[in-house]
């Protein structure tokens, strides 16, 4: 059966369940049964290499809550045993009284944030069984099970798969668009900042993890694959913090499915951190994000920051801006509305950004970029550490109205990133020069100077004149047929 097959059967069960009604509960589900075979997988070849090398290795999980116990006994032939096995309401019973408190436990006892214990109990404290019926259960714990995670051929198609899931997730309504970004954003917009093995990459408000799971893909093709450098890009180059409970479980499942095995994910509000104790370790070389728009923070929220807003994006670019090391580059998405508005925190924002960072590229994005979102959006390109003198706009025009079935590709921004490099005027891009600004406002909003001329409308005379003529011309041809004829 394919791995496409297996996703979908296991989304049949769960639409069958009571328990889950929706895109965004059938991934939840759907994680802490992956995660859960996955880490059996894992464990499995770390007491392999232990064994090979004659040593003994201690698994985490306590005997009685290791899959091949609780979720797959097999019998000597390797099938499901079901004199043993677990079903119906024993089976819901065993994995809400004992499995889910027993895992949720990790996260007092590991040792760090950073260990693969700590995202075991964060994940377990956050997540609830939402499969009702045990017989469910039982059907998709076998269809986990044929899932292999082994080979990195498998990881690649699971990964994949998973980021469809994701899709349609953010597809779905419901606040599940704001875990969604389209992946050829992502990837021009890495592919503009380059990122470097030993830098350190961010993203605040990390969703599904899209942006680091791009900067890694684009890290390990381009790297030398030393166990140095990959170990380096293992455990010390992608950081992440995210608030939703489900969000942040999905990220650690698709880090995990790309490769990363303990995901520096932290779960936290990155908006409750007061951005004047940012230190310069705190800092990072890289930060590629897309904070949630329209979100409104809290008055004690907003004590964190030094330009006070409720608008969270406003204060995600705060953060953004500190926790950039000087000479770190930034790309952020962000509602166009930031270059526009007259208000004293876009004002202020604004002034903050173009005297302290190099704002010198802005990517205009057409309405529909973001399926279901109702704003429009540009992508801020800065270097942080010298102020912006030029700023070089590209106007993003795919030729077709973008949707849910007519999505952003990589095709529609091979141009920017072909003139991104040298920054020309076009049809579609141009310069400001931020010495021409307005003092008051520093109005940013993409105005195209070279926008190619409309044809003037023509009078209704000159329309009836033409009418004329092309009727005399069609009279006078099928009178030449007639004579023919």
């Amino acid at each position: 059966m394919s791995f496409e097959q297996t996703f979908k059967n296991i989304d049949d069960l769960l639409y069958k369940d009571s328990g889950s009604d929706s895109e965004l509960d059938y991934i939840g589900q759907t994680s802490w049964v992956m995660f859960l075979r996955y880490l059996d997988e894992l464990e499995q070849d770390k007491a392999d290499e232990a064994e090979l090398k004659g040593e003994d290795y201690s698994f985490i999980l306590a005997e009685e809550f290791r899959w091949p116990n609780w979720a797959m006994p097999k019998d000597a032939d390797g099938n499901l045993d079901h004199h043993v096995a677990l079903t119906g309401t024993g089976l819901v019973e065993f994995v809400d009284g004992k499995l889910f408190p027993y895992l949720a436990k990790f996260k007092q006892e590991a040792d760090s944030a950073n260990t693969i214990e700590y995202k075991i109990g964060e994940i377990f404290s956050e997540l609830k069984n939402k499969i009702q019926s045990g017989y469910n259960l039982r059907e998709i714990l076998e269809y986990a099970d044929s899932l292999p995670f082994r080979a990195s051929k498998d990881k690649h198609e699971l990964s994949h798969l998973y980021e469809t899931k994701i899709k349609n997730m953010g597809n779905a309504g419901r606040n599940g668009g704001q875990y969604y970004t389209p992946r050829p954003l992502i990837r021009a917009m890495i592919n503009v900042i380059d990122p470097q093995i030993g830098e350190k990459v961010y993203d605040g408000a990390a969703g599904s993890c899209g942006f680091l799971v791009e900067a890694y893909e684009y890290l390990y093709e381009r790297m030398d694959k030393t166990t140095d450098n990959l170990k380096t890009l293992q455990e010390n180059t992608l950081y992440g913090k995210e608030k939703k409970n489900l969000a942040y479980v999905i990220g650690i499942m698709n880090m995990i499915l790309h490769g990363i095995e303990a995901p520096n994910i932290i779960h936290t509000n990155t908006l409750g951190e007061n951005i004047r104790d940012i230190q310069e370790k705190d800092r990072y070389h890289v930060i590629l994000a897309n904070p949630p728009f329209g979100g409104k923070e809290r008055p004690e929220v907003q004590q964190n920051f030094d330009i006070k807003t409720g608008e969270s994006a406003f204060l995600f670019m705060q953060h953004f801006i500190k926790s950039l090391k000087t000479g770190g580059r930034a790309a952020i998405v962000i509602k166009n509305t930031v270059l526009s508005n007259t208000d004293n925190a876009s004002v202020a924002l604004r002034k903050l950004l173009l005297e302290g960072s190099n704002l010198h590229t802005i990517l205009d994005l057409p309405g529909g970029t973001f399926t279901g979102a109702g704003v429009k959006t540009v992508v801020l390109f800065f270097q942080k550490g010298e102020p912006s003198k030029k700023i070089w706009y590209y106007q993003l025009d795919p030729g077709r109205n973008m949707g849910k079935t007519n999505p952003l590709n990589d095709r529609d921004l091979e141009e920017f990133l072909t003139l991104q490099k040298t920054k020309p005027e076009s049809e579609k891009s141009w310069i400001l020069n931020v010495n021409d600004l307005d003092d008051d406002s520093f109005d940013l909003s993409p105005k195209n100077p070279n926008t190619p001329e409309e044809a003037p409308l023509r009078s209704p005379e000159e329309i009836l004149e033409e009418m004329e003529t092309l009727d005399a011309e069609t009279n006078t041809i099928l009178k030449s047929i007639k004579e023919l004829i």
